[in-house]
């Protein structure tokens, strides 16, 4: 009886012990994140934010905790929203303060949520609507996030800091916008559209979301000056710029200012804009211009062969080749994390970046510049096509694709001392009595490079969803997430960047990937191989049937039945060969799956019995 009740005692002692060390640890400020994807870990940029508030911030958490409408789903995102929200509220040290509200129907709460404008979802049809947001004030300024989505989990935490930057510090730097495409920036409502009430296009999702920040002024390709107010410049696949425009940039660039040019070989937006086609995946045929800065480029040390485009058969895109086919596309890259600099803010987060019909950037070398690659090919992998064949898909591409060991910039970095490519002016001649312009000679300044400009339209970075709130685009790529690094580094608030790298959690299966392309260069080889018999056949048969004469040429010689079975039965063995390669890539990634498997359910048991049989004769020793 007495063991029996000292058992109790022991228990209830234990059981006080732990709820005491519980109520202690919860009141230090010890936290740590064992998340692979450290869900609840503040990256330095928006701790650097959290440290320079000169203000206080309120984040005002709006979720509808007590609704039975709200799904499951929404209930476990909720929960690590606000857990990194207590983060934000720790970080600020006494700058952030965190209020959270349940907006019951007809509460003061659900009034004040639809006053900030936090969106009702209605998430069913026939019961009361939900809230999930987040409201930041600072002073009598205020900044809305309208809804939580766990589709938009990647971006979470760079939303609610750039809510908090927005109302600490308002002031809203000006972007110019130089570009020969159309609707950028969208259309403008005319009265032809107001009378018939239609709605002018949309622009590209990059500058929509851009100009939440920024004052976006868009700058006619033709100008002869850039305003002294433009604190970065954006020039966007503009093509045949004159020579006074050219003289214009190389002078905001000498004089401080920051350039951000996306130049391309083949813009597919350019030329659906021209043919008013819709789907960019179809149709390559034809070409439109190719955009360069021509003399600025000579005088930077830059080249860019606009004859060519880059493949890279390790960074190959799927893409429809009609007739319910897939086509891998290696002059439409889709590049990872292994083709940035890890080492620079700008790339060394990102994972998922497309560049459709890219160009090579190259630096000679300038006295005073220095260049450094941001974005590039793999090593063993790339090689350039011709331009005008990598339009018609992959039949036309095939004969260049040959790789040569030769790793491609697509972006990179140039800054130093630039000087003038204009030491005279531009359009100077000997004899002219036109003023000669004021030329600043050379001066410090940074320039970021694109090989590519399609990267920003929303073909190919986002996904746009009708909803009851109207069109939603949802980031399909980082792409976004690139621009926004360069214009947040050049005309914001540096401190972004930091929030802007982080990846997305999915990780990707790098080993799949490098199979895959091992095994498309093999049947690249193979069906190259195969083209080259069937056309030395077809040329043998013609010479053959150009030997006879008259009614002879409806009639198989006997040369040519014993060609065409040559060549049926070299195509059967190609095709074999071909089969051959399907089979290793999936017994490789069969192979490869079954590993893992293993190694997930034996691996953690194996350990288990390990340390018990471990502890038990360490046991026996004693």
């Amino acid at each position: 009886m007495n063991k029996k009740l000292n058992g109790i005692v022991g228990l209830v002692v234990v059981a006080v012990i732990i709820g005491a060390v519980n109520l202690i640890l919860s009141n230090l400020p010890l936290r740590m994140d064992l998340t692979g994807e450290k869900l609840y870990t503040l990256t330095k940029g928006s701790k650097a934010v959290l440290a320079k508030l000169e203000q206080d911030v309120t984040l005002k958490f709006y979720f509808s905790s007590s609704s039975a409408e709200m799904p499951m789903q929404l209930k476990t995102y909720a929960q690590q929203v606000q857990n990194l929200l207590k983060e934000y509220e720790l970080a600020g040290k006494g700058h952030v303060t965190l209020e959270a509200y349940d907006p019951k129907p007809d509460s003061d709460a659900e009034e004040w949520a639809q006053r900030y404008g936090v969106e009702p979802q209605n998430v069913n049809p026939f019961g009361q609507p939900v809230y999930f947001g987040l409201v930041a004030v600072c002073g009598d300024r205020e900044e809305t996030l309208a809804r939580f989505s766990p589709r938009t989990e990647s971006t979470l935490e760079y939303d609610v800091t750039r809510c908090i930057t927005r109302v600490a510090w308002p002031e809203r730097p000006v972007i110019g916008l130089m570009t020969s495409l159309k609707n950028v920036l969208g259309g403008q409502p005319n009265q032809m559209m107001m009378m018939q009430r239609q709605q002018p296009e949309p622009g590209w999702a990059a500058f929509t979301e851009l100009k939440k920040d920024y004052d976006v002024r868009e700058i006619p390709a033709d100008a002869d000056k850039i305003d002294d107010d433009v604190k970065a410049l954006v020039v966007l696949h503009a093509k045949d710029l004159p020579e006074k425009t050219l003289f214009a940039i190389d002078q905001f660039v000498i004089k401080g200012g920051r350039l951000i040019a996306c130049v391309d070989p083949f813009s597919i937006m350019d030329m659906l804009s021209s043919r008013q086609q819709q789907n960019p995946m179809m149709q390559m045929g034809g070409a439109d211009g190719p955009s360069t800065l021509g003399k600025l480029f000579d005088a930077w040390g830059i080249q860019f062969d606009t004859s060519k485009l880059v493949a890279d058969l390790a960074a190959a895109t799927k893409l429809n080749a009609g007739n319910g086919r897939a086509e891998e596309n290696p002059a439409f890259l889709s590049l990872t994390a292994k083709n940035m600099d890890k080492k620079d803010l700008l790339v060394s987060g990102l994972t998922q970046v497309m560049l459709p019909f890219a160009g090579a950037i190259s630096f000679q070398g300038k006295d005073g510049l220095t260049f450094e690659p941001l974005v590039v090919t793999s090593a063993k992998d790339a090689c350039l096509v011709d331009r005008m064949g990598a339009q018609f898909g992959m039949g036309a591409m095939r004969k260049d694709l040959n790789p040569d060991g030769v790793q491609r910039t697509l972006a990179g970095r140039l800054a130093g001392t630039f000087k003038t490519a204009f030491p005279k002016g531009p359009d100077y001649k000997e004899g002219s009595t036109n003023e000669v312009p004021k030329v600043v000679a050379e001066g410090k300044g940074t320039v970021i490079l694109f090989g590519d400009s399609d990267f920003l339209a929303d073909q190919f970075c986002v996904q746009v969803m009708n909803t009851l709130f109207g069109p939603i685009a949802q980031p399909i790529n980082d792409n976004l997430v690139l621009f926004a690094n360069v214009i947040e580094q050049y005309a914001g608030r540096e401190e972004l960047i930091g929030v802007r790298s982080r990846g997305p959690s999915n990780r990707p299966f790098v080993k799949v990937d490098e199979l895959e392309a091992k095994a498309m260069a093999k049947w690249q080889k193979k069906q190259t191989e195969l083209e080259a018999a069937l056309e030395q056949t077809q040329q043998r048969l013609s010479a053959l049937q150009k030997q006879k004469s008259g009614n002879e040429r409806m009639i198989l010689s006997k040369e040519q039945q014993e060609e065409i079975a040559q060549f049926r039965k070299t195509r059967a063995d190609t095709q074999r060969q071909l089969k051959n390669v399907r089979k290793e890539l999936t017994a490789d990634i069969d192979s490869l799956g079954l590993t893992l498997k293993v190694i997930n359910i034996t691996l953690i048991p194996l350990l288990v019995i390990l340390f018990g049989v471990f502890r038990g004769l360490m046991r026996r020793k004693h």
